[in-house]
Protein backbone atom coordinates (compact mmCIF):
# COMPACT_ATOMS: atom_id res chain seq x y z
CA UNK A 1 0.00 0.00 0.00
CA UNK A 2 1.30 3.48 -0.89
CA UNK A 3 2.03 5.85 1.95
CA UNK A 4 -0.31 8.90 2.24
CA UNK A 5 2.47 11.28 1.17
CA UNK A 6 3.17 9.25 -1.94
CA UNK A 7 -0.50 9.14 -2.82
CA UNK A 8 -0.86 12.89 -2.45
CA UNK A 9 2.18 13.59 -4.59
CA UNK A 10 1.05 11.13 -7.22
CA UNK A 11 -2.22 13.00 -7.49
CA UNK A 12 -0.30 16.20 -8.11
CA UNK A 13 2.08 14.75 -10.70
CA UNK A 14 -0.26 15.14 -13.70
CA UNK A 15 -0.79 18.79 -12.78
CA UNK A 16 2.92 19.41 -12.17
CA UNK A 17 3.98 17.83 -15.45
CA UNK A 18 1.23 19.67 -17.31
CA UNK A 19 2.40 23.02 -15.99
CA UNK A 20 6.01 22.28 -16.82
CA UNK A 21 5.28 20.86 -20.24
CA UNK A 22 2.96 23.59 -21.42
CA UNK A 23 4.80 26.66 -20.16
CA UNK A 24 7.11 26.92 -23.17
CA UNK A 25 5.08 25.04 -25.77
CA UNK A 26 6.31 25.95 -29.23
CA UNK A 27 2.85 26.02 -30.76
CA UNK A 28 1.25 28.22 -28.09
CA UNK A 29 0.65 31.87 -29.06
CA UNK A 30 3.15 34.27 -27.43
CA UNK A 31 2.32 35.88 -24.08
CA UNK A 32 1.17 39.46 -24.66
CA UNK A 33 0.63 42.35 -22.27
CA UNK A 34 -1.98 44.99 -23.09
CA UNK A 35 -2.62 48.36 -21.50
CA UNK A 36 -5.99 48.03 -19.81
CA UNK A 37 -7.07 51.58 -20.60
CA UNK A 38 -6.44 53.59 -23.81
CA UNK A 39 -5.34 56.56 -21.72
CA UNK A 40 -5.23 57.45 -18.05
CA UNK A 41 -7.33 55.08 -15.94
CA UNK A 42 -10.52 56.67 -14.58
CA UNK A 43 -10.36 57.78 -11.00
CA UNK A 44 -6.55 57.78 -11.04
CA UNK A 45 -4.63 60.53 -9.28
CA UNK A 46 -1.17 59.08 -9.96
CA UNK A 47 0.12 60.13 -6.56
CA UNK A 48 1.22 56.77 -5.14
CA UNK A 49 4.80 56.70 -6.42
CA UNK A 50 6.48 54.53 -9.01
CA UNK A 51 5.43 50.93 -9.51
CA UNK A 52 7.54 48.51 -7.47
CA UNK A 53 8.22 44.80 -7.92
CA UNK A 54 9.91 42.10 -5.87
CA UNK A 55 11.58 39.10 -7.49
CA UNK A 56 12.98 35.75 -6.48
CA UNK A 57 16.78 35.34 -6.27
CA UNK A 58 16.81 34.52 -9.99
CA UNK A 59 15.88 38.16 -10.61
CA UNK A 60 13.30 37.10 -13.20
CA UNK A 61 10.35 35.65 -11.33
CA UNK A 62 8.19 38.51 -10.07
CA UNK A 63 6.65 37.62 -6.72
CA UNK A 64 4.95 40.89 -5.82
CA UNK A 65 3.82 44.11 -7.50
CA UNK A 66 2.60 47.30 -5.84
CA UNK A 67 2.05 51.00 -6.56
CA UNK A 68 0.09 50.14 -9.69
CA UNK A 69 -1.38 53.19 -11.41
CA UNK A 70 -1.22 51.87 -15.00
CA UNK A 71 -3.19 48.60 -15.05
CA UNK A 72 -2.37 45.92 -17.62
CA UNK A 73 -3.73 42.60 -18.83
CA UNK A 74 -1.17 39.83 -19.50
CA UNK A 75 -2.66 37.16 -21.73
CA UNK A 76 -1.52 33.53 -21.80
CA UNK A 77 -3.15 31.43 -24.52
CA UNK A 78 -3.03 27.62 -24.67
CA UNK A 79 -1.57 25.44 -27.41
CA UNK A 80 -3.71 25.77 -30.49
CA UNK A 81 -4.71 22.12 -30.63
CA UNK A 82 -5.71 22.14 -26.94
CA UNK A 83 -7.66 25.40 -26.94
CA UNK A 84 -11.24 24.83 -25.75
CA UNK A 85 -12.33 28.44 -26.29
CA UNK A 86 -12.85 29.13 -22.56
CA UNK A 87 -11.04 31.96 -20.77
CA UNK A 88 -10.64 33.46 -17.30
CA UNK A 89 -9.40 36.79 -15.98
CA UNK A 90 -7.09 36.19 -13.01
CA UNK A 91 -7.10 38.45 -9.94
CA UNK A 92 -3.99 37.84 -7.76
CA UNK A 93 -4.40 38.51 -4.05
CA UNK A 94 -2.45 40.78 -1.74
CA UNK A 95 -4.90 42.55 0.56
CA UNK A 96 -5.48 45.35 -1.97
CA UNK A 97 -1.94 46.41 -1.06
CA UNK A 98 0.12 44.40 -3.52
CA UNK A 99 -0.36 41.60 -6.07
CA UNK A 100 1.04 38.08 -5.57
CA UNK A 101 2.08 37.97 -9.20
CA UNK A 102 3.79 34.58 -9.49
CA UNK A 103 1.93 32.05 -7.35
CA UNK A 104 -1.52 33.64 -7.72
CA UNK A 105 -1.01 34.93 -11.24
CA UNK A 106 1.47 33.41 -13.67
CA UNK A 107 1.24 29.92 -12.19
CA UNK A 108 -2.54 30.11 -12.46
CA UNK A 109 -2.37 31.20 -16.10
CA UNK A 110 -0.13 28.24 -16.93
CA UNK A 111 -2.52 25.87 -15.17
CA UNK A 112 -5.43 27.25 -17.18
CA UNK A 113 -3.40 26.80 -20.37
CA UNK A 114 -2.72 23.18 -19.40
CA UNK A 115 -6.46 22.44 -19.45
CA UNK A 116 -7.10 24.35 -22.66
CA UNK A 117 -8.14 27.75 -21.29
CA UNK A 118 -6.85 31.26 -21.92
CA UNK A 119 -5.64 32.99 -18.74
CA UNK A 120 -5.46 36.80 -18.57
CA UNK A 121 -3.73 38.18 -15.45
CA UNK A 122 -5.08 41.55 -14.37
CA UNK A 123 -2.58 43.93 -12.84
CA UNK A 124 -5.21 46.00 -11.07
CA UNK A 125 -4.59 49.17 -9.12
CA UNK A 126 -3.10 48.79 -5.65
CA UNK A 127 -2.69 49.89 -2.91
CA UNK A 128 -5.90 51.53 -1.72
CA UNK A 129 -5.88 55.22 -2.54
CA UNK A 130 -5.95 57.63 0.43
CA UNK A 131 -9.42 58.80 -0.59
CA UNK A 132 -10.91 55.29 -0.26
CA UNK A 133 -13.46 55.48 2.59
CA UNK A 134 -12.38 53.51 5.62
CA UNK A 135 -13.72 49.97 5.58
CA UNK A 136 -14.64 50.05 1.88
CA UNK A 137 -12.85 48.22 -0.95
CA UNK A 138 -11.08 50.42 -3.54
CA UNK A 139 -13.41 51.35 -6.40
CA UNK A 140 -10.43 51.52 -8.80
CA UNK A 141 -10.02 47.75 -8.53
CA UNK A 142 -13.66 47.21 -9.53
CA UNK A 143 -13.23 49.57 -12.48
CA UNK A 144 -10.20 47.58 -13.63
CA UNK A 145 -11.98 44.23 -13.20
CA UNK A 146 -15.06 45.34 -15.14
CA UNK A 147 -12.87 46.78 -17.89
CA UNK A 148 -10.75 43.60 -18.09
CA UNK A 149 -13.74 41.30 -18.58
CA UNK A 150 -15.18 43.60 -21.22
CA UNK A 151 -11.83 43.87 -22.97
CA UNK A 152 -11.37 40.08 -23.13
CA UNK A 153 -14.92 39.69 -24.41
CA UNK A 154 -14.27 42.34 -27.09
CA UNK A 155 -11.26 40.27 -28.24
CA UNK A 156 -13.19 36.98 -28.33
CA UNK A 157 -13.28 36.66 -32.10
CA UNK A 158 -9.62 37.69 -32.51
CA UNK A 159 -8.43 35.27 -29.81
CA UNK A 160 -10.74 32.37 -30.67
CA UNK A 161 -12.64 32.65 -27.37
CA UNK A 162 -16.29 31.81 -26.75
CA UNK A 163 -17.75 35.09 -25.48
CA UNK A 164 -20.15 33.11 -23.24
CA UNK A 165 -17.39 31.16 -21.48
CA UNK A 166 -15.35 33.97 -19.94
CA UNK A 167 -15.02 33.91 -16.15
CA UNK A 168 -12.79 35.01 -13.28
CA UNK A 169 -10.36 33.30 -10.91
CA UNK A 170 -9.50 35.28 -7.78
CA UNK A 171 -7.37 34.71 -4.68
CA UNK A 172 -7.76 36.33 -1.24
CA UNK A 173 -8.44 40.04 -1.95
CA UNK A 174 -8.63 38.98 -5.59
CA UNK A 175 -11.32 36.54 -4.49
CA UNK A 176 -13.23 39.45 -3.01
CA UNK A 177 -12.75 41.30 -6.30
CA UNK A 178 -14.06 38.25 -8.15
CA UNK A 179 -17.19 38.22 -5.98
CA UNK A 180 -17.53 42.00 -6.30
CA UNK A 181 -17.43 42.06 -10.10
CA UNK A 182 -19.68 38.97 -10.25
CA UNK A 183 -22.40 40.83 -8.36
CA UNK A 184 -21.90 44.32 -9.84
CA UNK A 185 -21.96 43.90 -13.61
CA UNK A 186 -25.24 45.70 -14.36
CA UNK A 187 -23.65 49.15 -14.16
CA UNK A 188 -20.07 50.20 -14.88
CA UNK A 189 -18.25 51.98 -12.07
CA UNK A 190 -16.90 54.43 -14.67
CA UNK A 191 -18.05 56.19 -17.82
CA UNK A 192 -17.40 54.05 -20.95
CA UNK A 193 -14.27 55.08 -22.83
CA UNK A 194 -14.41 52.99 -26.03
CA UNK A 195 -16.09 50.09 -27.83
CA UNK A 196 -14.74 47.50 -25.36
CA UNK A 197 -16.89 49.09 -22.66
CA UNK A 198 -20.02 48.35 -24.70
CA UNK A 199 -19.53 44.61 -24.19
CA UNK A 200 -20.97 42.79 -21.19
CA UNK A 201 -18.75 42.68 -18.10
CA UNK A 202 -20.62 39.87 -16.33
CA UNK A 203 -18.37 36.84 -15.73
CA UNK A 204 -19.84 33.53 -16.89
CA UNK A 205 -18.33 31.74 -13.88
CA UNK A 206 -16.20 32.50 -10.83
CA UNK A 207 -13.50 30.54 -9.00
CA UNK A 208 -12.96 32.13 -5.58
CA UNK A 209 -9.92 30.82 -3.70
CA UNK A 210 -9.83 31.75 0.03
CA UNK A 211 -11.69 35.03 -0.61
CA UNK A 212 -11.51 37.64 2.13
CA UNK A 213 -13.68 40.63 2.98
CA UNK A 214 -16.96 39.27 1.63
CA UNK A 215 -18.60 39.32 5.08
CA UNK A 216 -18.67 41.98 7.75
CA UNK A 217 -15.96 41.38 10.32
CA UNK A 218 -17.03 38.92 13.00
CA UNK A 219 -20.39 38.15 11.36
CA UNK A 220 -21.87 35.99 8.61
CA UNK A 221 -23.53 39.01 6.98
CA UNK A 222 -22.33 39.82 3.49
CA UNK A 223 -20.69 43.20 2.94
CA UNK A 224 -22.89 45.80 1.18
CA UNK A 225 -21.05 45.63 -2.15
CA UNK A 226 -21.70 41.88 -2.58
CA UNK A 227 -25.22 41.84 -4.06
CA UNK A 228 -26.39 38.30 -4.74
CA UNK A 229 -29.19 37.72 -7.25
CA UNK A 230 -30.37 34.75 -9.27
CA UNK A 231 -28.22 36.08 -12.14
CA UNK A 232 -24.96 35.86 -10.20
CA UNK A 233 -22.64 33.51 -12.14
CA UNK A 234 -22.01 29.92 -11.00
CA UNK A 235 -19.28 29.92 -8.36
CA UNK A 236 -16.66 27.46 -7.11
CA UNK A 237 -15.07 28.05 -3.69
CA UNK A 238 -11.76 26.87 -2.25
CA UNK A 239 -10.85 27.44 1.40
CA UNK A 240 -8.91 25.84 4.26
CA UNK A 241 -10.57 25.48 7.66
CA UNK A 242 -7.43 26.65 9.44
CA UNK A 243 -7.37 29.89 7.42
CA UNK A 244 -9.64 31.56 9.96
CA UNK A 245 -11.80 33.03 7.21
CA UNK A 246 -13.50 29.94 5.82
CA UNK A 247 -16.83 31.01 7.33
CA UNK A 248 -16.99 33.88 4.84
CA UNK A 249 -16.93 31.45 1.92
CA UNK A 250 -19.60 29.36 3.63
CA UNK A 251 -21.80 32.44 4.10
CA UNK A 252 -21.41 33.46 0.47
CA UNK A 253 -22.04 29.91 -0.72
CA UNK A 254 -25.26 29.71 1.30
CA UNK A 255 -26.42 33.07 -0.08
CA UNK A 256 -25.86 31.79 -3.60
CA UNK A 257 -27.74 28.59 -2.88
CA UNK A 258 -30.70 30.58 -1.53
CA UNK A 259 -30.71 32.49 -4.84
CA UNK A 260 -30.61 29.19 -6.78
CA UNK A 261 -27.17 29.96 -8.20
CA UNK A 262 -25.21 26.73 -8.96
CA UNK A 263 -22.25 26.67 -6.58
CA UNK A 264 -19.72 24.24 -5.17
CA UNK A 265 -17.81 24.66 -1.90
CA UNK A 266 -14.56 22.93 -0.90
CA UNK A 267 -13.32 23.54 2.65
CA UNK A 268 -10.15 21.55 3.32
CA UNK A 269 -9.02 20.71 6.85
CA UNK A 270 -5.59 22.33 6.53
CA UNK A 271 -3.75 24.60 4.15
CA UNK A 272 -3.78 27.99 5.83
CA UNK A 273 -4.03 31.10 3.72
CA UNK A 274 -2.28 31.90 0.48
CA UNK A 275 -1.38 28.38 -0.69
CA UNK A 276 -2.23 29.24 -4.28
CA UNK A 277 -0.91 26.67 -6.74
CA UNK A 278 1.90 25.41 -4.51
CA UNK A 279 2.18 21.59 -4.49
CA UNK A 280 2.21 19.92 -1.06
CA UNK A 281 1.12 16.71 0.66
CA UNK A 282 -2.13 18.39 1.77
CA UNK A 283 -5.44 17.73 0.04
CA UNK A 284 -5.88 21.49 -0.40
CA UNK A 285 -3.19 21.33 -3.09
CA UNK A 286 -5.48 19.22 -5.27
CA UNK A 287 -8.06 21.97 -5.70
CA UNK A 288 -7.08 22.62 -9.37
CA UNK A 289 -8.11 19.05 -10.18
CA UNK A 290 -11.47 19.61 -8.51
CA UNK A 291 -11.90 22.90 -10.34
CA UNK A 292 -11.17 21.21 -13.66
CA UNK A 293 -13.83 18.62 -12.87
CA UNK A 294 -16.26 21.44 -12.09
CA UNK A 295 -15.41 23.17 -15.38
CA UNK A 296 -16.19 19.98 -17.27
CA UNK A 297 -19.38 19.30 -15.32
CA UNK A 298 -20.61 22.84 -16.02
CA UNK A 299 -19.81 22.56 -19.73
CA UNK A 300 -17.21 25.33 -19.49
CA UNK A 301 -14.47 23.07 -20.82
CA UNK A 302 -15.87 21.89 -24.10
CA UNK A 303 -13.71 19.60 -26.28
CA UNK A 304 -10.98 21.28 -28.29
CA UNK A 305 -11.50 21.42 -32.04
CA UNK A 306 -10.05 18.43 -33.89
Amino acid sequence: MMKPLTIALSLLCPLTFALAGRANAADAPPVVTLDLWPGAAPGETGKIGEEQTKTKPDGKTVTSVTNVSKPTLTVYRPERDKDTGAAAVIFPGGGYTNLAWDHEGEQVARWLNSIGMTGAILKYRVPRRPETPRGEPPIQALMDAQRAIGLVRSKASEWGIDSKRIGVVGFSAGGHLGAWVSTNYDKRAYEPVDEADKTECRPDFAILVYPGGVTKRGTSELTPEIKITSQTPPTFFVHAADDGRAESSVALYLALRRADVPSELHVYGTGGHGFGMRPSNRPSSTWPLRAEEWFRDRGILKPAAK
